[in-house]
């Protein structure tokens, strides 16, 4: 679980403009990045023009955001952008169906899921792995059963 959550805030950081409509607008000129943003987006150079408004602002933001990363923050973007990468494509497309799934759910739904998740990273990890072998012994009944119980659980 804590993989996908990973590759989805990859997700987000990487190809959040991919749905974004083009618009009339200008965009983000190369010229008015700053020459950091530049080197790091220097592959987009003899393209940048071309992009969509919204991949040209998104790409902007993002290398700003990389700028400001420390040395250990680059190298595990690094790493979960290329597990992103090496994932198949019917896997990608599961991972961004269940983002969205998670998005439309209310507020409140969207917190009690991610503090339940703060407190399974709070776990050892062998005390993960076991609540993992656990739930997956369960029928999809007893799944559902535990979701019910928890999502009550959240609300008292």
């Amino acid at each position: 679980m804590k993989a996908i959550l990973t590759m989805l805030l990859t997700l987000v950081l990487w190809a959040g403009a991919a749905r974004a409509a083009d618009s009339d607008h200008a965009g983000v000129r190369w010229q008015d990045l700053k020459p950091e943003q530049q080197e790091v987006l220097r592959k987009f150079e003899s393209r940048w023009s071309d992009l969509p408004l919204a991949r040209q602002e998104q790409l902007a933001r993002g290398s700003d955001r990389w700028l400001h990363m420390t040395p250990e923050q680059r190298d595990r973007a690094k790493q979960r952008f290329q597990r992103w990468q090496a994932l198949d494509p019917e896997k990608r497309q599961e991972i961004r169906r269940r983002y969205q799934q998670f998005r439309n759910l209310p507020p409140q739904e969207q917190a009690r899921i991610r503090e339940n998740f703060r407190r399974f990273k709070e776990l050892s990890p062998e005390e993960r792995q076991a609540l993992r072998e656990r739930f997956r012994q369960l029928s999809p009944e007893e799944r559902q059963r535990l979701r019910e119980r928890w999502r009550h659980r959240q609300q008292d």
